[in-house]
């Protein structure tokens, strides 16, 4: 008897025990803060970090906790760190720049754990909700006007980048509109990251002593501003006005570029919007993922150039950081 009552005890004991554990764990993931894990191929990019700037403020103002992982343009090190956010338990992680197609293990792992995942620059594909920053976007009126500054023929120096995915498409666009000027010659160079203002600079260096000055239109295109922007380092140390350049996001080197006029054009980008676009985006797919239908969700780019600099300067005040 006296047996059986103890079993009876250690029995109700044991179920109050697990009813306590459960209602503390209920309450534990009721008050649990949302985590947003962002995976840069580099922090030290200026448009990655007004990105992220975007994204983090956007996502404070909803309460979320954010974590930033630079993957130093390595696709290993960016699809460990998805399957490290995971394991922290992320709620939603956005990948900038790398290509979806790069990061298998990273979207598997997430897709399992029921992550929600965004791309800046990465494009859909997988389990990837939304996407914005899309490269070619930016690309094609660059590319048009610097062919047609050239008069449809010339010499190209082409900074490229194959490891992200922005990079890519850029450079898709600029073979397709080059492809129609049969009197243009591109040299192609792939700079890397991190590293890349000094080889902007060192390619730019070697391609001027092919190319003097009056020889022929000359032109520098940089898949991103900063390649282009380490090419003008070298065109102002030999006094190479004579080359026209060309970026793309608009940061604010850039900017102060055209200023300058040592920049022909730039494509800037409202990224910091991109960024708070994103995670709004995000936070709509969490509420929604039964009905949710992955798509783009772009915000449009605006051409700077010498005759848009003051206007632009007058709408946008801060883009030059002064």
């Amino acid at each position: 008897m006296k047996s059986t009552l103890k079993t009876m005890v250690l029995m109700v004991s044991v179920l109050l025990l697990s009813a306590a554990l459960f209602a503390a764990g209920a309450s534990e993931n009721q008050n649990k803060t949302t985590t947003l894990g962002m995976v840069t191929i580099t922090a030290n990019d200026s448009s990655n970090a007004r990105f992220i700037k975007g994204a983090t403020a956007a996502a404070t103002a909803l309460g979320w906790e954010t974590v930033v992982v630079d993957a130093h343009g390595s696709a290993d090190e960016a699809n460990s760190a998805f399957q490290n956010l995971v394991l922290r338990q992320a709620d939603a992680i956005i990948d900038l720049v790398f290509p979806v197609s790069s990061l298998g293990a990273g979207l598997r792992a997430a897709d399992e754990a029921g992550v929600v995942v965004g791309t800046w620059g990465g494009g859909l594909g997988g389990s990837v909700a939304a996407t914005n920053g899309t490269g070619g976007i930016q690309a094609e009126p660059i590319v048009q006007q610097m062919v047609k500054d050239m008069g449809g023929k010339g010499s190209i120096l082409a900074l490229t980048y194959h490891t992200g995915q922005v990079a890519r498409e850029r450079e898709m666009v600029l073979d397709g509109i080059v492809a129609k000027y049969p009197g243009i010659k591109v040299t192609k160079n792939e700079v890397r990251i991190p590293g890349y203002l000094q080889d902007g600079a060192d390619f730019a260096s070697a391609w001027l002593a092919a190319h003097p000055k009056g020889s022929e239109p000359l032109a520098i295109w940089g898949s991103w501003d900063d390649p282009a922007l380490g090419a003008i380092s070298t065109l102002k140390q030999q006094g190479r006005d004579d080359v026209m350049v060309y970026g793309q996001n608009g940061n604010v080197d850039a900017i102060n570029a055209v200023k300058d006029g040592w920049m022909t054009a730039t494509a800037w980008a409202a990224v910091e919007e991109e960024g708070r676009v994103m995670v709004e985006t995000l936070n709509e797919v969490m509420k929604n993922k039964a009905s949710w239908t992955p798509k783009a969700v772009e915000v449009p780019v605006v051409v700077v150039n010498a005759q848009t600099i003051d206007g632009f300067l007058a709408e946008h005040p801060e883009a030059d950081g002064e």
